[in-house]
């Protein structure tokens, strides 16, 4: 042994052992429901009360904004398309109510609109841009009810454009949470809006009502909503090194305690995980027997890459055991499910991801058919 490498031993016997990182407890809130989920996995690291059927008050007008940001997106829209403002639109403003100050049988383009939506939560761009793509606000709460039923929102029950008090309109903190992560995955264009601090229409400025757009410039977006039933509620989204979550809390009891729970959710969710991508689409994770095809083998692998949120420090802990369904036959399309992948840290699985066939097999010729039939039975006599 030489000099160096004694040393380099004799050091690492009585140097204290690396500390073992554990997930800190999460933060104990006051409100009716809350969750934190990761981005990118979709998966829930924390939750209170989350299936809690609760009003959305003004969160509502998330899922108006997404249907409109989807149609303008496929062209169903345009941002400069002109929208009437009816009498049963247009609203002068109250303590109990949000406008965007809309006048009465003028019109507004489909952008400011959206914007007085999101930045302004005005209730009178929401029933005018509802009346505008479905004939009346009833009618687009149909659309949003289907979209909400598309989106896996099971507990959730529109019955207008605003989230104005109404018997059966009913969210929950989860499916807030959902719908969160659709806008961001969906509306690329449009998501940048709802960081947007204030917007003047009508010589009218409105700020933000997002206190963390101002305090945390990881933050950029998502909704803010209050009534005196709903309480105060907000559903926000940060990026931090590389990383996304979305909080929603339901019913605090002032608008700072909104923010500061948000605030408490992110800050422990990203000082306790980090996101990982141990296998990537396309990549070969095993190589599976075919009977009856030109080719005896196909590789397989996922479709998609598998991203995780794990504990920080346990990303070598992660494992995968694969599984094949026995006895594959020819032919195989490119992209038919084979198997499923299991990922885990220890006894915990993390996810369940099918595996697909990353080629074609084709089925062989008769003498090759035969042949393999014969070996099939005498491996099955033996």
């Amino acid at each position: 042994m030489n000099l160096r490498f004694a040393l380099t031993l004799a050091l690492s016997l009585i140097s204290a052992p690396a500390l073992a990182f554990v997930v800190p407890s999460a933060p104990t809130l006051d409100n009716r429901s809350s969750i934190l989920i990761d981005f990118a996995s979709g998966q829930v690291l924390t939750d209170n009360n989350p299936h809690m059927p609760v009003e959305p008050a003004s969160l509502t007008k998330m899922m108006t904004s997404y249907i409109v940001e989807r149609a303008l997106e496929s062209g169903r829209l345009k941002e400069t398309d002109l929208v009437g403002v009816s009498e049963h639109a247009w609203c002068r403003g109250s303590s109990n109510e949000s406008c965007m100050f809309l006048p009465l049988n003028g019109q507004a383009t489909v952008i400011d609109m959206l914007r007085g939506v999101i930045i302004q939560s005005g209730n009178d761009a929401s029933k005018a841009l509802a009346e505008h793509m479905a004939g009346s606000e009833p009618a687009f709460a149909e659309i949003m009810n289907a979209e909400a039923k598309r989106l896996g929102m099971k507990d959730t029950q529109f019955k207008n454009a605003t989230g104005l008090p109404s018997p059966g309109h009913i969210t929950t903190a989860y499916d807030m949470a959902i719908l969160a992560r659709a806008i961001i995955k969906d509306s690329n264009k449009y998501y940048p809006i709802y960081a947007e601090k204030s917007f003047t229409y009508n010589n009218i400025k409105q700020g933000n009502r997002n206190a963390l757009l101002y305090t945390d410039p990881t933050v950029d977006g998502l909704k803010t909503g209050h009534t005196n039933a709903a309480g105060y509620c907000l559903v926000a989204s940060s990026e931090r090194r590389n990383m996304r979550l979305i909080a929603a809390v339901m019913g605090t009891n002032s608008m700072q305690a909104r923010a500061d729970q948000v605030r408490a959710l992110l800050n422990w969710g990203f000082s306790s995980y980090e996101n990982v991508t141990p296998m990537k689409a396309g990549t070969e994770l095993a190589n599976a027997p075919v009977w009856f095809g030109v080719n005896d083998t196909i590789s397989v692998g996922l479709a998609n890459d598998l991203s995780l949120t794990i504990p920080r420090g346990k990303k070598d802990d992660v494992e995968a055991k694969t599984r094949l369904q026995p006895e594959l036959e020819a032919p195989i399309a490119k992209g038919q499910v084979v198997g499923e992948v299991v990922v885990s840290i220890g006894d915990k699985v993390l996810s369940t991801q099918p595996l697909v066939a990353l080629t074609d097999v084709e089925e062989a010729n008769v003498v090759v058919r035969l042949w393999h039939y014969l070996k099939r039975f005498l491996s099955q006599l033996f």
